[in-house]
């Protein structure tokens, strides 16, 4: 008849998960070129209202908008399950390989530059050591010309 702490907590496999991700939203290219052209065709204080009622952000019609531009997508693609922005264009195993050697070039050339104003430091200093092992060689004041 006693209840245990454990007993008024339920099951955890039974609980939701309080963190549990939400689903991220897809969007038909349809819908995309609807909400485009009513957000291009809206007055600018209308503009916001238009993202508030869809739930949108303006990043997602700017987004849209030069995909749109760029022909990425059209009211007809295939599949019908949205468009899926890409981050960056793909680039090919040249293109990549190229940036990769001019990274590398460019480190390259700055540590030759450091290295040789080191050695550059490096003969001064030694010029320098000479002078003073000379003059301390000799009983005489080293002579300034």
């Amino acid at each position: 008849m006693s209840t245990s702490s454990s007993d008024r907590s339920g099951d955890p496999s039974r609980q939701s998960d309080p963190a549990a991700r939400p689903s991220r939203r897809v969007f038909s290219p349809e819908y995309k070129l609807a909400i485009v052209a009513e957000y291009e065709n809206a007055p600018n204080g209308e503009k916001g209202a238009i993202l508030r009622r869809e739930g949108l952000y303006s990043s997602h019609v700017i987004e849209w908008t030069r995909a749109r531009d760029a022909g990425v997508f059209s009211a007809g693609s295939a599949g019908g399950a949205g468009w899926a922005a890409p981050k960056r264009s793909k680039k090919t195993a040249e293109q990549l390989e190229l940036e990769k050697l001019r990274r590398e070039n460019e480190k390259l050339k700055s540590d030759l530059g450091k290295t040789r104003m080191a050695l550059d430091i490096m003969g001064k200093a030694h010029a320098l050591l000479e002078d003073l092992s000379e003059s301390a060689g000799s009983d005489e004041p080293p002579r300034t010309s």
